[in-house]
Order: structure tokens, then C-alpha cells, then sequence
């Protein structure tokens, strides 16, 4: 059988544009000769819709066009995922749906079985579980759908005891003769080959092959790879789409007769090979993500140009390059803010930056802004001895010359902070926070120097000062960040400890860090969260980032 996979990108709630997207992805598939074409999860709406699921008429709209995608399907059906209403009375008001469309009509509804809330997910919130996944049949043969989270309960998976037992994928054992699987999968580093792996052993499972969709696009912080893919009954890997792209593709995945009950196969030894589509290194997949990231978050919300402070550094460089990458050089301008105490090697670096990636790029001198600003202050301030408080003028004036940029422009104003520093509080509330969308708050500084190098790999963009100097807010004279903080590579080992793994500080000293800096830096961590609260959304490239997958309480006396 021949199946389209159709890696789209859509946008929350652009109904129309969605439908559009699926019916030319649709009509291209069936022109390359698929026999069944299968989309993404919650492809009509775009995922995830959150709280645009309690509005009046959304559900229904989406129900509406939906209807009248199914419409326009002819003899080749499609799988199409969707909202529905759940019209029994109780329970939530929608489901995570799919439908089956062909010939112009729905001819079958499947519901998502397992309801993720965890992290970033909070379905439970807006639908209603459904007790088992579909079956449908077709021209003699049976297919099982399933959605996203409905194949997440292998053994490997830690969440699969979140459904006390329950496997979608146990109770269509000897009941399809194909299954498909649409996912709104969100990506985060090291994620790919845990799901190619999941989709494996589904197949050997139930052997039978299977077409797992994947959605690709950035909607707000989450961002989705795609990696779409097909196996045979052996769970070998047929074909597999890029990640980070959109992508149309039929898979011939050989003759499919109806299934017949069997026992439980035992799974293969060893992994099928991967396709090569999924090969990639760790940092070019980070820099892809964060690529694709501010491409999506600047179009989607409208925004043809960004905008960034360049101070010399390696955070702002770095977004640079990946701005200038989103957008195109033409579409991002640069701005120098130095202060007098601004060395002249910051202000060269980030004028040549900007030189080699063609960027364009501005020098506003703050000092009389700063100046202007602690005369105002003086009498307040008065017989008090100089501290943070003037330290924050110089960033919080560079703050009120972007978004003023910003606002004449229309350009989206890009933050340059990385975890590292939003995790210890190394960042000033209306100053360097300031901004739409924070491009790298979930890259730790180790990582920051680690995807610059690689930029660097055949010639030097980043420039090399910029990369082998030491870090520095350049706030007062002669100041590094090491004045304060461990080194880098101690911080961020300690952060993703506290911060990704919520170990213990005891538990954290017991893996070789020093007692008083593991102090030191888990009371920065707590002091801090009133700051996360107040920052720009920010790019999610990890298992646990600062944002809508970790709520901390701002007010709270815990100590672990």
C-alpha cells in the first residue's frame, strides 16, 4: 500500500490557511500516487490551541471545517486530525480527534485514548479520554488509529505509568492489519531516536506496519520536527521525512492483507537501522530548531524584521547568526548601545558580527542617557555608595532605545539571555529582558559556546575575540561574569541538576559539586523566579525549560 505522509506546518486557530495547507498537501499526494493519505494531529485547528478550546464557536468552527475538508476528499481517503464535540453529556466538552474521510463524507471518528499533563502538555484540561482507539475498515482492510500519546506507553517511557496499565496499542493486537499514528510531537534535544525507536517496536509489536505523522513548525515556544516515518511489520524503518521541514512523501509499505489474531511477538534484539534522514548532530539539530523557532514565532505573529542589541558578546552574537539565518540578513538590523565604560574590543566585535552576516547595524551611544538618568536619581540617592541599582540604568536605557526602535520599525525585538544566566538571575527586568521572543533562554552557556564553534566550523563568523574572551556585562569596570559565578561548565552541571533533574541539594553535592557553590546557586535559582515569570516567551530546546512546563511558585519557603 502506498501512504502519504503529510509533514505540514499550520498555524493555531488560521483555520482556513490549515485548510488550505491540507487540501494542496492532499491533492499533491494523491498526484504521487497514495492510497491513503494521513496528517498530523489536531492538523484543522493546529496544536496546541490551548485555551482558544473554551471559546464559544471554536469547537464548532473547527468542526465546520473540517466538514468541509472532508468535502473536498475523493476516492483516496485521508486521516485528518481534528476537534470534536463530545455530545454525551458528561465529561469534557471536546475530544482529540481524527477523522476518516473518503468520498466526500466522514466515515469514521477515532478519539485520543491517553491525555498527556504533564510538562508543557494539560489536555486533561480541554478533552475528554475515549475508553479505546479506533478501528476502521477500508476496501477489506483494517486500520488502527491511534493519536500522539496513545503509543507512548512502552517500557522505556517514565509517563506510561500516568495511565494505570492502559495501552491503546495492547488493545489493537490482532485487530489491524495497518496502524497510523498523528502526532503533534514536540521536539526536544535527544528526543528523535526515543520516538523512531517507540514506532519500532510498535510495529514488532503488533506486526503490522505503521505510519507515524509528525507535526513540524514553531507555535510559540514549543517547536515541532516532523520526522515522519514508515516501518514495515518487522518494525524496519522504509522511509523517514527531514526534520525541522516541511515534507510530502508516499511510502510503499508493501502488501497489507487483513490481520489475523497471533501470538505476541517478541521484539527484535537490536534496532532497525535508522533512516538517514534522522541522522543529524546534536548541534546542528539545536541550531535548526532555534532556526525554525524564529522563523515561525516572527511570521506567524506577523513580523517581517528583528531587531537586537549587539553587545559584543557571544549570547548576542549567536542570535544573530540565528536570526539572520530565520529571517535573512536584509530583515535584521543590529544595534551597538555602548556605555562609557564599554571596552573598545566589544564594540569592535560586535561591529564585525554584524559585518559577516551582512546584517544592518547602528551605534547609539547610552552614556548621556545614563548620565541623564543618575543626575535625575542623585538627590535620592544621595551620600549612598554606587551599587547595582546604577549598574541596571546602563541596561535598562539600552532597553528603552530597542523597543523604541521597535516600536518606529515594526521589527521584533529579539532577547539574548541564555539559561544559564535566566537561571541565576544574571539578567535586569526592563532592561536585557526586554523583548518579544528570548531565542536561546533554554541554551545553557556551555552550549552557547559549543553551537558558536560549530558555526565557526568552516569559517569564522562568530568572531574568535567574541568566543575565547572572558564572559562579561560589562555593568561596571573590569567585571566578568566569574566574579560571581563558578565556571560555566560547574554552573550549568549544577542547574541541570536543580533545574531539569529537581535534585536535591544534598543529592547534588553527592555528585561532586562543592557544598557552598551548590548553595549559592540554588538560592539564585529560587530568589529568581519573579524574573522567569516577567520574561518573553522563550524557544524550548530541552526536557524542561523556564516557561509554561515548570511553575514554580513565586511565594514558597521550600528548602530541599
Amino acid at each position: 500500500m502506498r501512504i502519504g505522509l503529510a509533514q505540514i506546518n499550520t498555524i493555531v486557530g488560521d483555520l482556513a490557511g490549515n485548510s488550505r495547507l491540507i487540501e494542496a498537501a492532499y491533492q499533491t499526494l494523491v498526484a504521487q500516487g497514495a492510497e491513503l493519505v494521513v496528517f498530523p494531529e489536531l492538523v484543522v485547528s493546529g496544536y496546541p490551541p490551548r485555551d482558544l478550546l473554551f471559546k464559544k464557536r471554536f469547537v464548532s468552527d473547527v468542526e465546520q471545517a473540517t466538514q468541509q475538508l472532508a468535502a473536498r476528499i475523493g476516492s483516496v481517503p485521508a486521516v485528518i486530525g481534528t476537534i470534536t464535540t463530545n455530545t454525551s453529556g458528561t465529561g469534557r466538552p471536546s475530544f482529540n480527534a481524527a477523522v476518516f474521510c473518503h468520498e466526500g463524507k466522514i466515515i469514521a471518528t477515532a478519539r485520543k485514548c491517553l491525555l498527556p499533563t504533564y510538562d508543557v502538555f494539560d489536555e486533561d484540561r480541554y478533552f475528554e479520554p475515549a475508553e479505546a482507539p479506533t478501528v476502521v475498515e477500508f476496501a477489506g482492510l483494517r486500520i488502527g488509529i491511534t493519536i500522539c500519546e496513545d503509543i507512548w506507553t512502552h517500557e522505556m517511557i517514565s509517563t506510561r505509568r500516568l495511565y494505570n496499565g492502559a495501552s491503546p496499542v495492547t488493545q489493537l493486537a490482532g485487530r489491524c492489519a495497518l496502524m497510523v499514528n498523528l502526532s503533534a510531537s514536540p521536539w526536544n534535544h535527544g528526543k528523535g531516536g526515543i520516538r523512531q525507536k517507540l514506532v519500532s517496536d510498535t510495529a514488532r509489536q503488533l506486526r503490522c506496519p505503521v505510519a507515524y505523522v509528525n507535526a513540524i513548525g514553531g507555535n510559540d515556544e514549543l517547536l515541532f520536527d516532523g520526522r515522519s516515518l514508515a516501518t514495515d511489520a518487522q518494525g524496519r524503518v522504509l522511509a523517514g521525512l527531514g526534520a525541522f521541514r516541511s515534507e510530502l512523501k508516499v511510502v510503499e509499505v508493501g502488501a497489507i492483507g487483513p490481520a489475523r489474531r497471533q501470538a505476541k511477538p517478541a521484539l527484535a534484539e537490536d534496532s532497525p537501522d535508522i533512516h538517514p534522514t534522522f541522522e543529524q548532530e546534536d548541534l546542528a539539530d539545536i541550531y535548526e530548531a532555534l532556526v525554525l523557532g524564529v522563523r515561525d514565532y516572527a511570521q506567524k505573529t506577523g513580523f517581517k524584521k528583528a531587531l537586537l542589541g549587539l553587545s559584543g558578546g557571544i549570547d548576542s552574537a549567536l542570535t544573530a547568526v540565528i536570526a539572520a539565518e530565520a529571517l535573512g540578513p536584509q530583515n535584521v538590523i543590529g544595534v551597538s548601545l555602548p556605555s562609557v565604560i564599554s571596552s573598545q574590543h566589544s564594540r569592535d566585535d560586535a561591529a564585525l558580527v554584524a559585518k559577516n552576516l551582512w546584517i544592518q547595524y547602528h551605534t547609539l551611544s547610552i552614556a548621556d542617557v545614563v548620565a541623564a538618568g543618575e543626575a535625575t536619581l542623585a538627590p535620592l540617592f544621595s551620600g549612598m555608595p554606587r551599587d547595582i541599582a546604577e549598574e541596571n540604568i546602563q541596561a535598562r536605557a539600552r532597553g528603552l532605545l530597542l523597543m523604541a526602535i521597535s516600536n518606529k520599525f515594526g521589527a521584533l525585538l529579539l532577547t539574548t539571555g541564555n539559561k544559564s544566566e535566566l537561571a541565576v538571575g544574571y539578567c535586569t527586568l526592563y532592561g536585557d529582558m526586554c523583548g518579544g521572543l528570548a531565542v536561546i533562554s533554554d541554551v545553557f552557556k556551555t552550549q552557547v559556546y559549543a553551537l558558536s564553534r560549530w558555526i565557526n566550523r568552516d569559517k569564522e563568523i562568530i568572531p574568535l575575540n567574541t568566543i575565547e574572551k572572558a564572559p562579561s556585562a560589562e555593568l561596571r569596570p573590569n567585571q566578568t561574569d566569574q566574579d560571581s559565578l563558578p565556571p560555566y561548565d560547574i554552573l550549568d552541571g549544577i542547574l541541570k541538576c536543580y533545574v531539569e533533574e529537581g535534585l536535591s541539594r544534598a543529592d547534588i553535592v553527592a555528585r561532586g559539586f562543592d557544598q557552598a557553590v551548590v548553595n549559592d546557586i540554588v538560592r539564585k535559582v529560587d530568589l529568581n523566579e519573579y524574573k522567569r515569570k516577567q520574561a518573553a516567551p522563550g524557544l524550548k530546546i530541552t526536557s524542561l525549560a523556564f516557561g509554561v512546563g515548570r511553575r514554580i511558585p513565586i511565594v514558597q519557603k521550600y528548602v530541599s
